[in-house]
């Protein structure tokens, strides 16, 4: 894929930076980065709004600290239904804004429950900070006034990645389900 260009990262959390660090060292031992962003290839997400309509999007998952950092950063265009996802280990209060990013956007703020907490407008390369208040499991970015086309709004519900194969297997040291940036199936159609 060509240049990742995003937002910003938003100040993780302990936890999160921990998780971050412990997930395959980013920098060599002379600080220099061992290469490129980890943007996935596209995953399929799907949005089901409040009337049961289903609304697909293939996006971009901009998997680790760096990645977010860039986002859609110097981004002239985007797919109609294209989008960057900015998924995180564990939710947390999430705040971006759209520093070198020409593009204007509507932001999605996911709650872990995979419910749409709030859908934000971002201005080309405004340095205010765009949040939901709450904190989310993910953000999704699209064309701004896709959303509004589309007729999503808060609390609709949001999955990516192959969610018909079954989830990963608990492990029994570690029971908690592991992170999967590229897959997020919340219990419950509805």
């Amino acid at each position: 894929m060509s240049e990742r260009a995003g937002i910003r990262r938003k100040r993780p959390g302990s936890l999160a930076l921990a998780l971050l660090l412990a997930t395959g060292g980013c920098n060599g031992a002379d600080g220099t980065r061992n290469g490129a962003d980890t943007v996935t290839d596209p995953v399929a997400l799907m949005i089901r709004s409040a009337d049961g309509r289903d609304h697909g999007f293939t996006v971009e998952v901009a998997a680790d600290e760096f990645s977010q950092q860039r986002g859609l950063m110097g981004r002239t265009a985007l797919a109609g239904n294209g989008g960057m996802l900015f998924p995180f280990p564990v939710p947390r209060m999430a705040s971006f804004w759209m520093k070198d990013t020409p593009l204007p956007l509507d932001l999605i703020f996911i709650r872990p429950d995979g419910t749409i907490a709030a859908i934000l407008p971002g201005q080309p390369d405004d340095l205010h900070p765009i949040a939901a208040g709450e904190p989310v499991s993910a953000v999704l970015e699209i064309n701004r006034g896709r959303a509004a086309a589309l007729g999503l709004a808060p609390g609709d519900k949001v999955q990516w990645g192959d969610c018909a194969r079954p989830p990963a297997r608990h492990n029994v040291i570690l029971p908690t389900m592991p992170w999967q940036p590229d897959r997020f199936c919340p219990a419950g159609p509805d």
